[in-house]
């Protein structure tokens, strides 16, 4: 029989946004746990408002929930106003739901999106009553299993997590619930244990219990040791080949309270191929895959028709390079044009911009333009193999001053690879460019440019993942530095914390002994560490001392491309030779082609994984199939 979490609800009109915590939001799905035989807790280590907007976790709730022996309910981090009394009441962590106790579902799974989130996952274990260490963790307590872009370097949470769950979800998931189902059924043969093996020979999976690293005399990390007979040295990611026909929730949940993304979501396409040397996503979800048109233009309408949403937001890693772009534009507004249903592109590249696709989607809703040449000099641009150039950015904006735009906004990167003062001077150097252009176009001085500038971390898993992040003194000088530079009112600046961006990349680059300097910080208070407000760095830095660990082995130091690395046993398909070469071509400040319109560069992951591109104007990279719009 399952329990329930009953909240006083005077209690819970004490806590900031109430609504995060009372679920029976439209479309959710309540279920009785006696009627399944599997229960799922999906938990995202973050407030309502951001976790709500995650789209992975929307598609793994509603394909699970489609199931009749599963039942997914959600769960999402506390703010500290609801954890304390929480703590002081003595309520565990409950599913939005059902409010049933974490601790009494069958697994548990954690979304890892970001590296500043990793206290948060400790912190909702430990208010679940979940041991925290994997093996602390008896036969019956829930398998705790995670995925997401930071599964492809496990190593910092390894000790906390029974197993991760590398690449695209849809169908793995299905033959994750399989297999505990059946194991379950047949009396749980082995112990978790037994079930954990059986997992780790399903692509995919890995079980850091069956994996031992070795550390040399120096403390040097040397590599990752089989522990477990008959597990792979190497886990290979999933990947849908079939995007087409992948399924896709058309009844979100619409949420009780505004959220970060409060709008209907249609996801394009797969992947990104233009080879940005910084960018990890543009690696992990390798290779491009389309969805067509037609199938885009059905989504929209059950969703809007499941929703009541007034906006639909077209999504991917590079939206503006969907082949079928104006088509797909078209088709929507018509299929809208009596519900005052607007369409938006979030994410855009200065040489895909299309001023006549700008104004269309600008028919219903106004909003501003945003570009990101991420570097302020065509030398950095080509070392970061960015692809655009500033004629680019000033034909896209002198378009867009001569059909109405008055606000740009531009993103940056500061730190990167081989930056010098003088790439800095160009960042500000291009915001007067495209401020005086207004100026120039319009005979007016309402203009206003905000120029945006985020702290580089280096990735796992892309061509800067041996490259040491500056430190922090010297990232602060250089966002003085700009800021300096910029000096007219319609120009505006925001940088990230340099702090932050040192904490995330220690985790980016760490191996296991992170995770002590993770449970020392969390033992200190640390949590929400994403959050400006309550992120502290002297509570880190005390951790690390606590732990015994050098952060700058980790953030600062340049590595050498024949050192093992923490995550070479995760594989996202791409070779590490095809990495070292984009390095190289980094140094030189050469260019590589996007693969997706000429010809294969060679990073192994269409051969690899047995997948390939997929491109509704060009047709796939083999030549074998051709799609029309």
């Amino acid at each position: 029989m399952s329990r329930t979490v009953v909240i006083d609800p005077v209690l819970l009109s004490k806590v900031s946004k109430p609504a995060r915590y009372v679920g029976g939001e439209w479309n959710s799905v309540v279920k009785n746990h006696e009627d399944v035989k599997l229960t799922v807790a999906y938990c995202f280590p973050d407030v309502y408002e951001v976790a709500m907007s995650h789209l992975g976790l929307r598609i793994l709730y509603a394909l699970l929930n489609e199931r009749q022996d599963v039942a997914a309910e959600r769960v999402y981090a506390p703010w500290p106003d609801m954890e304390e009394l929480m703590r002081s009441k003595g309520y565990p962590l409950f599913s939005l739901e059902t409010k049933t106790p974490v601790i009494d579902f069958d697994f548990v799974g954690f979304t890892l999106q970001y590296e500043m989130s990793f206290t948060n996952i400790l912190n909702m274990m430990d208010l679940a009553g979940i041991p925290l260490f994997s093996r602390d963790r008896g036969e019956d307590m829930p398998l705790v299993v995670a995925g997401g872009p930071c599964a492809y370097n496990a190593e910092p949470l390894a000790d906390y997590i029974d197993l991760f769950c590398l690449g695209e979800s849809e169908e793995s998931v299905q033959l994750l619930a399989d297999t505990i189902i059946a194991w379950k059924e047949a009396g749980k043969p082995g112990g978790k244990k037994g079930l954990l093996k059986q997992l780790a020979g399903q692509q995919g999976n890995y079980v850091p219990a069956f994996y031992e690293p070795k550390y040399g005399s120096d403390g040097q990390y040397q590599g990752l040791t089989v522990v477990e007979e008959g597990v792979p040295a190497q886990i290979e990611k999933c990947v849908v080949s079939d995007v087409e026909h992948v399924y896709f929730p058309t009844k979100p949940i619409v949420p009780n309270i505004d959220i970060v993304h409060n709008r209907a979501v249609l996801e394009l396409f797969r992947g990104c191929s233009r080879g940005c040397r910084f960018c990890q996503a543009g690696m992990l979800y390798r290779p491009v895959r389309e969805k067509s048109p037609q199938r885009l233009v059905q989504l929209a309408k059950d969703i809007i028709k499941n929703s009541g949403y007034n906006e639909i937001s077209l999504m991917s890693l590079s939206s503006a390079d969907y082949s079928c772009l104006p088509e797909l534009v078209d088709q929507l507004l018509d299929a809208f044009k009596d519900q005052k249903v607007s369409v938006s592109l979030p994410s855009l590249r200065i040489d895909s911009f299309s001023i006549d696709i700008a104004k269309k989607v600008q028919q219903v809703r106004k909003s501003g333009l945003t570009l990101a040449p991420e570097a302020g000099t065509q030398r950095l641009r080509d070392v970061i193999n960015k692809g655009v150039t500033e004629e680019n950015l000033m034909q896209a904006c002198e378009n867009a001053f001569k059909n109405g735009w008055s606000t740009v906004k531009l993103y940056f990167m500061m730190g990167l690879p081989t930056e010098t003062d003088e790439d800095l001077a160009g960042i500000a150097d291009l915001a007067y460019k495209v401020l005086n252009l207004y100026r120039q176009i319009t005979h007016k001085n309402n203009g206003k440019v905000t120029v945006s500038v985020s702290s580089f971390v280096p990735k796992s898993h892309t061509a800067f993942q041996w490259y040491g992040q500056l430190p922090v003194e010297e990232i602060q000088r250089r966002q003085q530095y700009l800021k300096g530079l910029i000096r007219d009112k319609h120009i505006s600046y925001h940088y990230h914390d340099a702090k932050t961006g040192r904490m995330e990349a220690t985790f980016a680059r760490g191996d296991r002994r992170m995770g002590r300097v993770l449970y020392e910080a969390w033992k200190l208070g640390c949590k929400f560490d994403g959050w400006t407000e309550l992120f502290d760095y002297d509570k880190w830095m005390q951790a690390f001392k606590n732990a015994d660990v050098d952060p700058d082995y980790y953030a600062a130091r340049t590595r050498s491309t024949e050192e093992p690395l923490p995550w070479d046993h995760l594989s996202d398909g791409a070779g590490k030779a095809f990495l070292k070469k984009e390095w190289q071509k980094a140094v030189e400040g050469s260019l590589t082609h996007d693969c997706r319109h000429l010809s294969c560069t060679g990073c192994g992951v269409c051969p690899s994984l047995g997948v390939h591109v997929k491109d509704y104007k060009e047709g796939d990279s083999h030549g074998k199939i051709t799609f029309s719009c």
